[in-house]
């Protein structure tokens, strides 16, 4: 027994099951950091190592989408508050950009990551958490672009006092992007085709999403309706508080924020019930 007890206290670590879905483990972690930043060197470098643009693709992904859509709604005539076109889309695109890939990449993180998860013991959220990070990085780089734009429409756009605002707006995507993410993450483990619906279902709510047209053209009594969608307000506040346009109120912004923590709780709390669990189902 005295031998036990001594080989007992050269141990590092104990790892033993969580009890309770509400006993969240902060401090452990904290204590994963360096493997949080290994992981989000290995996703912003490993996307574009092996083509031949590199890190450039983080520039031209939106300039082409910007261009197309900058194309269609000049065919239409879609109203864009009296902003120039380029800019109004480009200021939706770089936001919505960070959202979708938050949420797709995080939703792929059971499936995606069993072989890892199989291997060796680190607490399972490190990878989402990972991902959300990279991805504003990506987000940051994108923003360099609306830079010579705004410096070039300098005349057509008034900067508002919610530019103060941003970085809040920022942790709300990221928490609907996490929280989402995670949440279908738990589901796909027992409903693979929540896998094939995903892109699917993004690019749908793209649309039902203020990024390719303002929320003033929608009609008043459907507005309402639109306001229900928690992005919306925060792409028209990212707008307003960049060019001076935008269609919002406090309430709705209320609402995006309670949605954010929201979802957020209910992802973190699914994703601890099947991650003790999951490599028995995958």
């Amino acid at each position: 027994m005295a031998a036990l007890d001594s080989n007992r206290e050269d141990w590092t670590q104990v790892i033993e099951p969580t009890e309770g879905l509400f006993k969240f483990n902060l401090r452990e972690l904290w204590r994963y950091r360096d493997l949080i930043l290994l992981f989000v060197r290995r996703d912003f470098i490993a996307v574009y190592k092996q083509t031949v643009l590199g890190p450039l693709w983080h520039f031209l992904q939106p300039l082409f989408t910007t261009a197309v859509y900058t194309l269609f709604i000049s065919i239409v005539k879609v109203p864009t508050d009296e902003i120039p076109r380029i800019l109004f889309i480009l200021t939706g695109v770089v936001l919505w950009n960070y959202f979708s890939s938050c949420l797709i990449k995080t939703s792929n993180t059971f499936i995606g990551n069993a072989s890892i998860f199989g291997k060796v013991y680190f607490p399972r959220l490190v990878i989402p958490i990972s991902v959300i990070i990279s991805n504003l990085m990506s987000f940051a780089i994108q923003c360099l672009l609306l830079i010579p734009f705004l410096i070039y429409y300098r005349q057509n756009i008034h900067p508002t006092i919610y530019i103060l605002a941003i970085p809040f707006l920022i942790l709300l995507l990221a928490m609907m992007g996490l929280g989402l993410g995670i949440l279908v993450s738990s589901l796909t483990i027992k409903y693979r085709d929540l896998n094939y619906l995903i892109a699917f279902g993004v690019q749908l709510a793209m649309y039902a999403t203020p990024v390719i047209y303002p929320l003033s053209l929608i009609p008043g009594r459907f507005k309402a309706i639109a306001s229900l969608n928690p992005l919306s307000p925060i792409v028209e506040v990212f707008r307003c508080a960049l060019l001076g346009k935008g269609t919002f109120s406090i309430e709705t912004i209320l609402y995006s924020t309670v949605f954010a923590f929201g979802i957020l709780i209910l992802g973190v709390l699914m994703f601890r019930r099947v991650e003790n669990s999951f490599m028995d189902t995958v």
